[in-house]
C-alpha cells in the first residue's frame, strides 16, 4: 500500500523485506525520495550479546516513514511522544521529513552512547579484579567484553561512510538554516567510533596483562615444585641409601637411625637457607 502510494522502487521493497542489508543510501532524484538501512546495536537477552538492528526508511519531501527489523525504543518514544504532545509534533514536523528524520537519528545514536559507558564499566572492573580473581573468571569475562566491542565495531565501521553520504543527500529534505544538523549526526558515529577504538586498544592490554599474570602464577608454581623436589630428591637418596639390607655402623642401632634423621634434616635445612639466600623463595 504504501509503495503504491509514494511511488517506491521495487528493489527498495525488495531490501526491506529481506532479513540483512548492509548500510547504504539509494537516491531517486526524479521520483523525488531516498532510501536508506542504517544498523544500530541492540542488547539481545536471550543470547546476552549485542546485536546489529536495521533501521530501513524512506524521505520525502512530506514524509518519513521507517521500517525498523526490531522494536527500536528510541524511535517508539519519539513517535509516541509526538502523538501525545501536539506542540512537539508541530515543531518537528513543521520543519520538513528531513529535520524529522534528524530527530529520529539522533536519538538512536544517543541510545548508543549508554551501551558504550557499560562496556567501559566492565572495562574498569576487569582492570581492578585482573589480580585480585581467579584467572579463569577473568579469561571469560575478558572474552565477553571483547567480543562486544567487535560486534559493536562491525555494526559502526561500514556505516560512517553511509552516514558522510547521507549528510550530503540530505541538504534538499532540509530547510537551508538546518542544513549543517546532519554532521552532528556524523560527528557522534565518529565519537562512537574512537571510543571503540579506545576499548579495543584497552581490552587487548588487559588480556596480554592476565596472560602474564596467568603465566607468573604458573611459573610461581613450578618454581616452588621444583625447590620441593631438589629439596626431596638427597633425601630420597639417603633413605634409599640406608633402605638397603646390607650391614653398615651401627646397623639395627637407635643411634644410627638418628644419625641419619639428623643428617636429613640437616641436609634439607642446609638446601632451604641456600635458595632463601639466593632469593628463589
Amino acid at each position: 500500500m504504501l509503495a503504491e502510494r509514494y511511488g517506491w522502487h521495487p528493489l527498495d521493497i525488495e531490501d526491506v523485506l529481506s532479513k540483512r542489508q548492509r548500510p547504504k543510501i539509494d537516491e531517486y532524484t526524479e521520483e523525488g525520495y531516498l532510501f536508506a538501512v542504517l544498523h544500530f546495536p541492540v542488547y539481545d537477552k536471550a543470547v546476552q550479546r549485542l546485536n546489529a538492528a536495521e533501521l530501513d526508511f524512506f524521505t520525502g519531501q512530506d514524509y518519513l516513514v521507517t521500517f525498523p527489523t526490531v522494536e527500536l525504543l528510541p524511535v517508539t518514544r519519539l513517535f509516541r511522544r509526538c502523538e501525545e504532545d501536539e506542540e512537539l509534533r508541530d515543531q518537528l514536523f513543521s520543519k520538513g521529513s528531513g529535520y524529522l528524520l534528524y530527530h529520529v537519528l539522533d536519538d538512536l545514536f544517543d541510545y548508543c552512547f549508554p551501551i558504550l559507558d557499560k562496556i567501559g564499566h566492565k572495562l574498569d572492573s576487569l582492570e581492578d579484579a585482573l589480580f585480585e580473581e581467579r584467572a579463569e573468571d577473568v579469561v571469560r569475562d575478558i572474552s565477553n567484553v571483547k567480543q562486544e566491542i567487535i560486534s559493536y565495531r562491525k555494526i559502526i565501521k561500514p556505516e560512517r561512510s553511509t552516514l558522510r553520504l547521507l549528510e550530503r543527500r540530505m541538504e534538499r529534505f532540509l530547510p537551508e538554516e538546518l542544513e549543517l544538523y546532519f554532521d552532528d549526526i556524523v560527528d557522534a558515529s565518529e565519537r562512537i567510533w574512537d571510543l571503540l577504538d579506545n576499548y579495543k586498544e584497552v581490552v587487548e592490554a588487559l588480556e596480554d596483562t592476565n596472560e602474564s599474570v596467568i603465566s607468573h602464577r604458573q611459573n610461581r608454581i613450578l618454581l616452588i615444585l621444583t625447590l620441593v623436589s631438589v629439596i626431596l630428591l638427597p633425601l630420597t637418596l639417603i633413605t634409599g641409601l640406608f633402605g638397603m639390607n646390607v650391614r653398615f655402623p651401627g646397623f639395627e642401632t637407635q643411634t644410627a637411625f638418628w644419625a641419619i634423621c639428623g643428617a636429613m634434616l640437616a641436609i634439607a635445612g642446609g638446601l632451604i637457607a641456600f635458595v632463601r639466600y639466593k632469593r628463589w623463595l
